[in-house]
Order: C-alpha cells, then structure tokens, then sequence
C-alpha cells in the first residue's frame, strides 16, 4: 500500500465565509496527513476559523499573491505528495478530495487536477482548455524544480502545467461534480469583480507567453 505523506496547503486571501467547509471535508480523509493554511495578509477572520476547522495557519504580514502563499506552504512541510486547495471553495466533499489525490497517490500520475462542476457540457470543454484550477496534487518536486519568476500570481498553474509538459511528466484532469466556488462579484461587487477578472486573465496570458518563450529558449 502507498504510504507517502500528503499534505494540503489552502492559500488563503479574506475567506472566512468558505474556509472551514474547505478544511473540515479534507481533514475528514484517512489519505491527508495534515492541512496548512497560509493566509496572505488576511484581514478578516480567516485565521481563526481555520485554526477552529483544525489546520495549522500560517499568517503572511501582507499579500504578496497566491504563487507565494502556496511555495511558503510548501516550505513549511517535507511531505512527498502535495495537494491545493482554494479556500474559496463551495460543495467540497472527502469524497472530491479522494478522487482528486487517488491518480498521483497511486502512482499513475505525476500530477492531477480537479474540473469544478459548470454544468455537463461546460466541464467537459473544460478539459481540453488550460488547466487552471487551483485543485491539484502533485509530487513536491514538480513545484520546486520550477523558477520562482514563473510561479507568482495567477502564473502558478499554467508554470505547472508547462513544467510537467517539458519534463514529460504524466498528469491529467478530471470533474469533481457539484464542485463550484464562491465568485469575485459575491465578495467585493460587480465593478471590483470586473476589475480583478482583469488582472487574473492577463496574468494568465502572461504566463503562457512566458513560459512559452522559455521553453523555446530553453531555460524551462
């Protein structure tokens, strides 16, 4: 039986409406080992809900992005096996959670992400666009063989997906029905929501061109 350590690392900016659901279903899985949340520069009660849900929280001075809070995770464990989370999660279930680890922890894939639940069709196009989610398992040496330049922001999961595609590595995707989250506009309004969307999609058309280039170059 494959006994390697998993640990989940949750980065986490102002979510206190959905962090203990995203923490209690996880913890609830015999397959995890322990829970890290890394609050980036949280300034709501983030912290105090997860400590209560039962994960061990780190708390970052200010925000300095998602890439970050999850390589600060990271260095916080020596666990051979690592698994996202996004703490804005809604509907998450230990059975979500199995599906999602199982490919990597058996060793079938390197790395294996998670397709949250838009509807029948909209998931399965899904799978063939990038793999943007922000639920993923992979072997910790994936994530620290890559540049930090290329992991900041929003860049983290395009790096990855690049990352595994350069070095040949086996990873795959699969839906997590009833799997959704909690949307920008729920949580600063339509315009702020507007705003971030933005600066998400041009993150992440930055990165593409990025690691792109770098992979031509071979620097990647």
């Amino acid at each position: 039986m494959n006994t390697q350590r998993i640990t989940a690392i949750i980065p986490a900016y102002n979510e206190a409406e959905t962090i203990e659901g995203v923490i209690i279903p996880i913890l609830a899985s015999p397959f995890i080992h322990e829970v890290i949340v890394v609050s980036d520069g949280s300034s709501d009660e983030t912290c105090e809900r997860a400590r209560t849900a039962g994960a061990q929280v780190y708390e970052l001075p200010h925000q300095q992005g998602k890439g970050n809070a999850m390589l600060f995770g990271v260095s916080q464990t020596a666990s051979p096996l690592i698994v996202f989370f996004d703490a804005d999660l809604r509907g998450l279930t230990t059975t979500h959670v199995e599906q999602l680890i199982m490919p990597v922890r058996a060793g079938t894939l390197q790395m294996h992400v998670g397709l949250r639940d838009r509807g029948k069709c909209l998931t399965a196009l899904s799978a063939y666009l990038p793999l943007i989610s922000g639920e993923r398992i992979l072997h910790r040496s994936i994530i620290e063989a890559i540049p930090k330049k290329f992991l900041e922001g929003y860049m983290v999961e395009v790096a990855l997906n690049a990352y595994c595609r350069a070095q040949t590595l086996s990873y795959g995707a699969t839906p997590l029905v009833g799997l959704s989250i909690r949307r920008k506009y729920e949580k600063v309004g339509m315009p702020l929501a507007v705003l971030q969307y933005g600066r998400m999609f041009y993150q992440v058309g930055r990165a593409m061109i990025m690691v792109r280039l770098a992979r031509f170059t071979g620097k990647f």
